[in-house]
């Protein structure tokens, strides 16, 4: 066989000789077992990325866990049927290299280096912890932006600081606002009708609650919100007075991307007859609390999830219109949404047979 050392027998008197192995063959055996070793590492040695890819969806008007999605108590609700449906990325880790050079191949996964989603510095329990922190503003945004179309009075609470915008010192995230220069404050529009004619650099005084204490009477200067007009310096938020409660609850799911979604969840609860019309509708889009609709990542993922899900209508944020152009399956509608109030015009534009804006 190639590759043993034998011996033969030499002249008379001579001392036996040795065979050595030829030079090729001894190259064949290293090239193999080097390929064998790029294999093995290749097959099982998690390598520095991650595959974006189409994520589960859900019915913001159906139930997780016997537990509906969307629940309201303390105020007159009405029936709903149909989907409304959030869609999802899903993000898969400890890819070998064999998986990424499949992932390649799929043209519904995206392979990003994995410090795109998981920074470097930090840990997988402070990466969960942010998206599940952008979860729940998305929540509070969401409620707040339904009682806000909907017109319902309602408490308002300085929400969470806004990167960009100046933050008052005075005023702190949870605060809720009582009046603003003696004018009583119910919606957050409130607030702009109370600030109307105001300066940047005013003095005015502003009564607010702080978790479970007293009423207190606080003087507030205002900051230049760019238009010569002073502001409070708070991203405002609306919520359910009283015993009035919007619950919205759905584990397994992290980020900000949920919020039109959930909104319209809780306008159909709402108001009476039916959003969908029975129209299968997904979507989705970050939503302020003033119910402007913002544009997401990984559009092209969750178009993808919508479709296998059964959708046939995804509403689209307006900046993410050209991406999802490009993106979408056959047989999907691409509606164009930029506010809270756009997307429920569309869906009844859609429910009576007409044509809603698309991208």
């Amino acid at each position: 066989m190639h590759g043993e050392v034998t011996e033969t027998t030499g002249p008379a008197g001579a001392p036996p000789r040795t065979r050595r192995p030829a030079p090729r063959t001894i190259r064949l055996v290293l090239a193999a077992v080097g390929l064998l070793a790029i294999c093995v590492v290749a097959a099982t040695v998690p390598v520095p990325m991650v595959t974006l890819g189409p994520g589960p969806t859900f019915n913001t008007l159906d139930t997780q866990d016997g537990k509906p999605v969307v629940d309201v108590t303390g105020l007159p609700t009405y029936p709903t049927s149909g989907h409304l449906n959030m869609t999802t990325v899903s993000v898969t880790d400890g890819l070998t290299t064999f998986q990424v050079l499949r992932a390649w191949l799929d043209p519904q996964l995206q392979v990003v280096p994995r410090s795109a989603i998981f920074p470097p510095g930090q840990t997988q329990q402070q990466v969960d912890a942010k998206n599940d922190a952008d979860f729940a503003d998305s929540e509070s945004s969401a409620v707040s932006a339904a009682l806000t179309y909907l017109d319902v009075p309602a408490q308002v609470v300085v929400g969470p600081d806004i990167q960009g915008l100046p933050v008052n010192p005075v005023l702190r995230p949870g605060d809720r606002i009582v009046s603003v220069q003696g004018k009583q404050i119910g919606r957050i529009s409130d607030i702009r009708a109370a600030l109307t004619g105001t300066t940047p650099g005013q003095q005015i005084p502003v009564e607010t609650i702080r978790g479970d204490g007293p009423v207190q009477a606080v003087t507030v200067t205002l900051i230049d919100l760019g238009n010569g007009q002073g502001g409070l310096g708070i991203a405002p938020v609306a919520r359910p007075a009283g015993d009035e409660k919007i619950t919205i609850s759905l584990s397994g799911v992290g980020g900000p991307s949920a919020g039109l979604m959930f909104s319209l969840a809780v306008v159909d609860r709402l108001t009476p007859g039916e959003l969908t019309g029975g129209t299968f509708i997904a979507g989705t889009g970050a939503i302020q609390a003033t119910g402007q609709v913002m544009g997401i990542a990984g559009i092209s993922h969750k178009l993808y999830a919508a479709k296998e899900a059964g959708a046939t209508v995804f509403l689209v944020p307006a900046t993410n219109c050209a991406e999802a152009r490009g993106a979408a399956p056959q047989g999907i509608t691409l509606v164009k949404v930029d506010t809270l109030s756009d997307a429920v015009a569309d869906l009844d534009t859609i429910r009576t047979g007409g044509t809603a804006p698309t991208c």
